[in-house]
């Protein structure tokens, strides 16, 4: 038996025998060329065909995958017809006199190169577009076809790495998973795995292809990034079992699945999905949650060098909403700072980071940082059912700053002639006992409130909940936290402004009634403890 580890793409097991797909991996020729001009008209033709046939995988990818994921070629289309691109092909063909296929190979490596050099993730897996688009011009400079062939039955296609129109291209009546040598979670064509729900793990390793063998029996995990080539009997009873389970969880969902979340005596209340990054997205909808009850955006700030930029966080938040298809998608604003740092920030050191300069207090001390993430939400609200959250209020005054802030960004925008929501709902978290004390003079001013039980419970103790040493003494069901939190349902429902709850107690069954009595009406937890809490609010009965 032969193990490998790499990144799990989509969490579910695979087995069956393998499939190697082999790319034509021809070396481009360079060529001395007098004609300049005349290559340069044979980069325009190539274009023209490349973008034909993008469009033709745009639409198959709709099919198959959705319109999300028809976008991924729509930004292939805009980067091969990118200025920047183009110019730097005809540079190569001008200053080296050489043929155009060589020249778009140089480009493209380029390019590559600059891409994968950057910090920022999301950027470097743009390199692997490149190759992508470039891979294409070149086969239609050459007249050369791709040459790729799997197994004419279903089985694991293993490749050293996979581009996203390769991926629309396979059958994938003939697949039971995708692994690959190379290749990021931020890569587009992870992107369209994700979504085609299909077992995948990426990046195992340079030597995987070597050691494997076609038709050997594989076994691939998607939760933990384990594949096992020719595994031992062992290794096959336990994911005989993981692969069980996933199926008992799977026949749940389509039991479940398009089901109320309702008591057995008529209450209801809405069960939402916490996700801290564009990657939990498909695990969201996969678990049929009813929304997204917090995205945590700190992901943006957290994997850079830098702050991201307007146009860097508006993709990703767009890429959200389009992604739930009209689900309400509650986004909170930068919650960095205590146990959350980034260097470029220059956060200095605190005694205690958790009472000190964090949340919304960088926000309204950083004016144009906060207008930067607001302007992004706001020309992102156009694509979905957008709620902006706030965390760490205390005060009404921090409140009507916010507010006002949101306000001059609105006017701005539409200064400016750019579209956004006008349905734009605005909401708080309640997370310190200040908020929680006057949540009946904020609750007139929003439009829902989201208790963080996880601040709200260490704020209340004045416990540390990341010291060891005093995890006896931080009591989630406290009397003084529960108190709290029904005097918030109270003062929500008082004014018509909606609550629920997105803190670690939103999945603690042993408080589901309760919180159902308290009038909550959402609970938003981790994807996969969605269905799990259907269940349990399904059976339950609320009135004697």
């Amino acid at each position: 038996m032969k193990a490998f580890v790499g990144k799990g793409v989509y969490g579910a097991i695979a087995a069956g025998t393998v499939s190697i797909f082999r790319k034509r991996d021809e070396a481009v020729r360079r060529i001395h060329i007098e004609d300049t001009e005349a290559e340069k008209q044979r980069v325009e033709l190539a274009m023209k065909e490349s973008t034909a046939q993008l469009q033709e995988i745009c639409e198959k990818a709709g099919k198959e995958a959705g319109k999300s994921d028809a976008a991924i070629f729509e930004i292939h289309r805009i980067l091969l017809n990118d200025d920047d691109y183009h110019n730097a092909i005809c540079k190569v063909i001008e200053d080296q006199q050489v043929n155009a296929e060589y020249a778009v190979s140089t480009a493209a490596d380029n390019l590559s190169e600059m891409f994968l050099a950057m910090e920022d993730g999301y950027m470097r897996a743009r390199a692997a577009d490149i190759r992508d688009i470039s891979d294409r011009m070149i086969r239609n400079l050459t007249g050369v076809t791709s040459d790729q062939t799997i197994s004419r039955n279903k089985a694991v296609i293993c490749a050293s790495e996979f581009s996203p129109s390769e991926i629309v291209s396979i059958d994938k009546e003939k697949v039971l998973a995708f692994v690959t040598e190379r290749g990021s979670l931020n890569s587009h064509t992870a992107i369209l795995v994700k979504d085609m729900n299909i077992p995948a793990v990426f990046g195992v390793g340079k030597e995987f292809l070597s050691v494997i063998k076609e038709g050997g029996e594989i076994i691939v995990d998607g939760f933990s990034g384990e594949v096992f080539f020719e595994p031992d009997e062992e290794t096959r009873r336990r994911f005989v079992r993981k692969a069980e389970e996933d199926g008992n969880r799977k026949r749940l969902l389509q039991e479940l699945k398009g089901r109320e979340n309702v008591t057995r005596d008529g209450k209801k209340i809405d069960i939402c999905a916490n996700i801290g990054s564009i990657d939990d997205v498909s695990a969201a909808l996969s678990n049929d949650a009813g929304g997204i009850g917090l995205f945590r955006t700190e992901f943006l700030y957290l994997e850079g060098s830098d702050y991201p930029t307007e146009e860097k966080q508006f993709i990703a938040y767009k890429r959200v909403l389009e992604s739930m298809k009209g689900k309400k998608v509650i986004i909170r604003t930068l919650d960095i700072g205590a146990d959350k740092q980034a260097d470029y920030f220059q956060l200095k050191k605190e005694e205690n980071p958790a009472l000190g300069y964090r949340a919304i207090r960088i926000c309204l001390t950083r004016p144009e940082l906060f207008r930067t993430q607001l302007r992004a939400l706001y020309r992102a609200s156009v694509f979905g059912n957008l709620g902006i959250m706030f965390p760490m209020l205390t005060s009404v005054s921090e409140l009507k700053e916010i507010l006002a802030v949101c306000t001059a960004v609105r006017e701005e925008l539409a200064a400016q002639g750019i579209r956004y929501g006008e349905n734009v709902e605005l909401g708080i978290m309640i997370e310190t006992p200040a908020a929680a004390l006057i949540s009946d003079r904020l609750a007139p001013m929003v439009d829902f409130f989201s208790i963080g039980t996880n601040d709200l419970t260490q704020y209340t103790l004045a416990c540390d909940r990341l010291n060891p040493d005093i995890e006896r003494f931080v009591d989630p069901h406290h009397e003084a936290v529960l108190r709290l939190i029904g005097m918030s349902a109270e003062n929500a429902h008082k004014y018509g402004v909606r609550i629920g709850i997105c803190g670690e107690l939103a999945a603690d069954m042993a408080l589901t009634e309760t919180f159902m009595r308290m009038g909550i009406d959402e609970l938003s937890v981790s994807p996969s403890f969605v269905l799990p809490l259907r269940d349990f609010v399904r059976k339950i009965k609320i009135n004697p």
